[in-house]
């Protein structure tokens, strides 16, 4: 693809075409860039095109988020696979020979897409592959011009600030290093000079304006430079950057101070981030910054004391409560806030105002509800003043708990009372109460629990009789609608301390609350069934059964399915949450309402299908429908004909309009469906016409369709081997395992495929390409070999031993090429059979060496007999020692899960569906003990080749024939 005028105006047009709102014309031209982005200088010409100041500005920010993404998906991709590198080197030497300039005279609309892309090139290549990198940007410091200035520190900040949340390495501190040795200097030579700028130019709004933003980039890239350890050399210069923090706390220039009371502007923002940097110092760096803590401290508090509580205050006054929280903490500063008359003044300055509602709340509450949820329940990235002022009310009851006490009494006394003279209008009052209960009484808690331990001066259970059950009692449910989230939340966060009689008693009056007009209150309302639902007792048993629920399960189910009906509900997460939570609870019992439910779930899939928008939503309801196919089929197998006619046409429709976000959900299901069918007969035609496009290529690129499309083939292979061979649809199979064989992500999974190609197809046409996939499984062994894929083999060649035999396997690495089964008993088997992770792969690998131990005649050939002991060894070490820990073998790695990589570009993603599990299959159930195995088979081998043996266990060391003999001993036989 050559860069001529001709190729932009086409790749102009069809990025045109990528921004229309019709599929029917946006797909195709999505498909086709995709298709062209592999061709060498394409990303050349992309960024030609970006370049182009004459051509359309969308169409250039088309063009750079297109090459953003291109460079997130490519960028990195062959590292994973071991492949061919997807971009031409010469095209990545282009790249980054242009990148940076282009970016820093670029317009900021299409800086901010060309910052990421240097970001992530930079991630991988910088500083080893592109070193020149930061002279280069350092370099343009000089220039004098904050365009490009703040451009440069846009790009460092994007590239650096993954400092902030990285993992210790020596990697990570040669890095670091390196960034220091070239960027502490200049950094701190542009705060000083941009510092004295702000003097130069104090009369010239718009420079100010742009100057004051250059600082707050200074800040953000001092945060991340500082965040691992304090460098030595801002320990030299911390006069010079603290001097600075406190003028920019202090300064105030009102002309830079927007109108609108909503969006902060540059002076909040510069505030904000100051106040981030000395909290990170107060909680890290605490001996170096004690000088400075206590001027910070008055500096902040006088800020907090005149800050208005306009929305575009919200992050600084977070910031700036953190900090305070942050020093009430240290023992070193107790002192400060040990006099009441202080304690006092921040409790009625600071805490309560900033736990009161404010207008802007209300109007959230009312315009936004789904925003004031994820601010309020779910803990969101943004951080808001009332949960900052709770975290400060947490560290101040927590460590002058008897002084609060009577102060935070006090206001709560006054708060009830303003309350009880005139609910209607003073209902803000108890709604700043209950959040000071909230917050004074939790000491520590958890997700899945909620609050789990508080002060014991706080009588939560009380409090909940006296002022929350009240509010829920009210005849109008949409009366206060503020106050009654307010309570509901309550109960919620205290589910595990108010014990079982008191939800019990709360239960009905939340059902009551699902029709509530206000989108937070039933929100709250569903939100607070499903987590009464999931609690459990001391024995892991359900706390509310479904003889506890019998009363209310009418109410429940219905009032869910009503609540999805109302205007702005139709696809909230929280109430297909409690549905499907409910179902869980109710199990059998929940068969009289499927009648009606499974109807409506499916017109609700369909709905969403059309627009897939709201990803907690459709999990919860594939979960949904994953749990009814589960509890209708275990009382009736024959009603997966029901379910599959009613689901059928929606799932093709997924399938053919290819709604990527679905098909991971969709071969889950279809899994369920069909290894429901299991032992019920041949597999009906309709999932046979749908067998070859599973085949496709396209579909195995989308890394979130992999896992359950393996599942999906394996029970096509389980049911239906003998179609499959008739349909010639092997050699496409085999090219999957290849492929996933290649891949260090999705190794795992080409194991799993061949163990059950192995198991159920017909043995002799497998056996004709073992010889290519050992051949396969070789030479990605010699190509990149990790923990997970030497787990993986091992674990392999074992299940081949006990499905074939070990004479097959030895016969057949040897055919590969002379001695090579030594050296995998040698290289791998004997060195690294601890690696092997998961309970039921350490059974089968047990099994499988025991019967290449004794069962294989090849073993005890000349040139492999020396193996033999080693190889004992090697076994009775698995069974001796713990578990290895290793890093890519950990959880579920390896059998299921997609192994993300976080510059793959947007993909989407694999979630697993917890009611949709597979069943883990042990093919060895008949062997309990493998020890005992391992003896029985020596003693059968002792017998039928007498001192044989005996010669094979000389070598062995006299600990390890010690615990031999105790297997012998508690398995009751002799080796003779």
């Amino acid at each position: 693809m050559e860069v001529t005028d001709a190729n932009l105006q086409l790749l102009a047009g069809y990025l045109q075409q990528t921004l229309s709102a019709d599929p029917n014309v946006r797909r195709p031209a999505e498909k086709l860039l995709e298709s062209t982005e592999l061709q060498q200088n394409y990303p050349v010409l992309l960024l030609n095109l970006i370049d182009k100041s004459q051509m359309d500005m969308t169409t250039r920010i088309a063009g750079a988020i297109a090459f953003k993404n291109y460079v997130k998906r490519n960028w990195a991709a062959h590292e994973d696979t071991d492949g061919p590198d997807r971009i031409h080197e010469s095209d990545r030497n282009t790249i980054k020979s242009l990148i940076v300039t282009l970016m820093l005279h670029s317009p900021v609309a299409l800086q901010k897409q060309l910052s990421d892309a240097v970001s992530i090139i930079g991630k991988h290549d910088f500083p080893k592959k592109w070193p020149q990198m930061i002279d280069e940007m350092v370099q343009r410091f000089a220039s004098g011009d904050f365009n490009v200035i703040n451009g440069v520190l846009q790009t460092a900040h994007s590239l650096f600030k993954r400092y902030r949340f990285e993992f210790k390495s020596q990697a990570l501190w040669e890095e670091i290093k390196f960034v220091l040795d070239r960027m502490a200097q200049p950094l701190t030579d542009l705060l000083q000079a941009t510092m004295q700028l702000t003097k130069v130019h104090e009369n010239n709004m718009e420079a100010l304006k742009v100057i004051y933003g250059s600082l707050v980039l200074v800040n953000k890239v001092f945060f991340s430079l500082n965040s691992q350890d304090l460098p030595e050399f801002f320990e030299d210069n911390m006069n010079t950057w603290m001097g600075a923090f406190i003028q920019q706390l202090a300064v105030n220039v009102p002309a830079l101070s927007r109108d609108d009371d909503d969006d902060p502007g540059v002076l909040e923002f510069l505030r904000s981030q100051v106040c981030e940097n000395i909290c990170l110092y107060a909680k890290k760096y605490d001996e170096e910054f004690k000088p400075f803590m206590e001027q910070f401290v008055t500096a902040v508090w006088e800020l907090l004391v005149k800050t208005s509580l306009n929305t575009k205050n919200d992050s600084l006054v977070s910031n700036a409560l953190q900090f305070i929280t942050v020093v009430a903490e240290r023992k070193n500063y107790q002192g400060i806030f040990e006099n009441p008359e202080i304690l006092a003044r921040i409790c009625e300055k600071v805490v309560i105002p900033n736990l009161d509602i404010r207008p802007s709340d209300e109007e959230l509450f009312e315009d936004s509800p789904e925003e004031y949820i994820r601010r309020d329940i779910e803990g969101s990235d943004v951080d808001t003043r009332r949960r900052a002022a709770c975290d400060l009310v947490k560290t101040l009851s927590l460590n002058y708990e008897q002084k609060i006490f009577g102060i935070f009494s006090q206001y709560l006394e006054i708060l009830l009372a303003k309350y009880k003279e005139n609910p209607a209008a003073n209902w803000r009052s108890k709604d700043t109460a209950i959040y000071l209960v909230t917050s004074w009484a939790s000491r520590g808690g958890t997700k899945k629990h909620g609050i789990t331990q508080t002060s014991d001066l706080v009588p939560l259970p009380e409090f909940c009789a006296t002022q929350i059950i009240p509010e829920l009692e009210r005849l109008n449910i949409n009366e206060i609608p503020v106050l009654k989230a307010a309570a509901i939340k309550y109960i919620m966060v205290f589910r595990s301390i108010l014990g079982p009689q008191v939800l019990a008693n709360c239960l009905p009056q939340l059902i009551r609350h699902l029709p509530a007009e206000s989108i937070v209150v039933h929100s709250y309302a569903a939100c607070s069934v499903e987590k009464i639902l999931a609690m459990r007792d001391a024995s892991n048993g359900i706390v509310f059964g479904p003889q506890v629920l019998a009363p209310h399960v009418n109410s429940l189910i219905s009032g869910l399915f009503a609540t999805l009906a109302m205007p702005g509900a139709s696809e909230n997460e929280f109430v297909m949450k409690a549905i499907m939570r409910s179902f869980f609870v109710l199990q059998g019992a929940s068969m009289p309402f499927m009648g009606v439910a499974l109807p409506r779930l499916t017109e609700i899939l369909t709905q969403v299908a059309k627009n897939p928008s709201r990803p907690h939503f459709n999990h919860y309801l594939f979960e949904t429908l994953a749990l009814s196919i589960k509890i209708v089929c275990q009382a009736d197998a024959s009603a997966v004909s029901s379910f599959e006619e009613a689901l059928f046409p929606v799932f093709q429709g997924i399938l053919q309009q290819d709604i990527v976000e679905f098909m991971p959900y969709v071969f889950q299901m279809l899994s369920v469906l069909l290894e429901v069918r299991e032992g019920s007969g041949s597999i009906p035609e309709p999932y046979w016409a749908l067998f070859p496009c599973l085949l496709s290529p396209a579909l195995w690129d989308r890394t979130g369709n992999v896992t359950p499309l393996i599942r999906l083939i394996c029970a096509f292979v389980k049911q239906g081997a003998a179609q499959i061979q008739a349909m010639g649809k092997l050699n496409g199979i085999l090219g999957i395992f290849q492929k996933m064989i290649a891949s260090k992500a999705n190794d795992h999974e080409g194991f799993y495929l061949l163990q059950n190609l192995l198991s159920y197809y017909p043995a002799a046409e497998m056996q004709s390409s073992m010889r290519q996939i050992f051949g396969l499984l070789f030479q990605r062994l010699s190509l990149s070999k990790t923990p997970k894929y030497i787990s993986g083999i091992i674990v392999f060649f074992c299940f081949y031993v006990i499905k074939a035999d070990g004479s097959h396997l030895a016969k057949l690495i040897d055919e590969i090429q002379p001695n090579m089964f030594g050296m995998l008993l040698e290289r791998i088997f004997i060195t690294d059979l601890q690696k092997v992770v998961k309970e039921l792969d350490r059974k089968m690998v047990a099994v499988g060496v025991t019967k290449l131990l004794t069962e294989t005649p090849e073993m005890v050939l000349p040139q492999y007999a020396q193996f033999w002991p080693r190889l004992l060894h090697a076994l009775i070490d698995m069974f001796e020692h713990p578990l290895e820990s290793l890093k890519g073998i950990e959880g579920g790695e390896i059998v299921g899960g997609v192994a993300e990589d976080p510059d793959a570009g947007y993909q989407v993603a694999f979630a697993q569906l917890t009611h949709a599990q597979p069943k883990q299959q042990d093919h060895l159930a008949e062997i309990t003990d493998a020890r005992q195995f391992l003896v029985n088979a020596l003693s059968k081998y002792s017998q039928k080749r007498p001192g044989e043996l005996t010669n094979l266990l000389g070598p062995l060391e006299q600990d390890y024939k010690q615990i031999l003999q105790k297997y012998c001993d508690q398995a009751g036989v002799r080796i003779v």
